[in-house]
């Protein structure tokens, strides 16, 4: 009895991969739990690849936000990389997971609560719950704003390369009139399995209510939430 493939038994003909798709892959899987960025040498040693293929290969991954090349000639994964995961979460339900915690959250401050991604050096706002004050500020999701030095984008940029990278780190972080003078924020991390970091946790709201007095009377709030957060996303906190 011959076995036949998913193709055949539907009236296909075979297709076969493309080689150079094949090596861009490779050279994309060489990177491992751990890594933060690797030398040509070592992509060379974990995909048998010749250095010459690798470096234009690297060519075509960076172009498309892949794989990054630092100053110092070592290559580090892409923001595409981020956003494609990011992806990959929402079709296991992240969106499930995430706004019952913001509802939750607007109950406790007041204010609006918020999810945000980074994307290159732009912060995404991912899924967003508004306060039920008329006065609040108008993000929605899906809009891009600043890397600053809101809380937001402090949050981002402090552990982007995971849970370690943010040690020291005093948390939550609150921010007041850094992307408009009339608005604050405090954010706290939320880390996925690995501790990557997934994304910040965030309240927004008018500078005049959301105050540094009245962040911290919220604040082991907002640290307890991002905590049940990245547990229920496999995480640890």
């Amino acid at each position: 009895m011959v076995i036949m493939d998913d193709e055949y038994e539907q009236g296909l003909p075979r297709v076969k991969g493309v080689a150079s798709a094949d090596r861009l892959l490779t050279v994309l899987s060489a990177f491992r739990r751990g890594d933060d960025a690797l030398e040509l040498t070592e992509l060379a040693e974990r995909t048998g690849l010749v250095k010459s293929t690798i470096m234009r290969l690297c060519v075509s991954l960076q172009s498309f936000g892949f794989i990054e090349r630092m100053r110092d000639g070592r290559y580090r994964l892409g923001t595409e990389i981020a956003r494609l995961g990011s992806v990959y979460l929402q079709s296991f339900a992240l969106e499930s997971e995430v706004i019952p915690v913001l509802e939750r959250l607007v109950a406790i401050s007041g204010e609006t609560a918020s999810f945000y991604i980074r994307r290159g050096d732009q912060r995404l706002c991912l899924f967003r719950h508004d306060s039920p004050s008329p006065l609040r500020m108008h993000v929605r999701p899906g809009d891009l704003r600043p890397m600053d030095a809101s809380s937001i984008a402090q949050v981002l940029r402090a552990f982007e390369a995971g849970a370690e990278s943010g040690r020291g780190v005093t948390l939550p972080i609150y921010s007041s009139g850094v992307t408009d003078p009339h608005v604050a924020s405090m954010a706290a991390p939320v880390f996925g399995a690995g501790q990557r970091l997934l994304g910040a946790l965030a309240i927004t709201g008018p500078a005049s209510r959301l105050t540094a007095e009245k962040s911290a009377q919220v604040a082991q709030q907002l640290l307890s939430l991002a905590n049940g957060l990245t547990n229920s996303l496999g995480g640890e906190y």
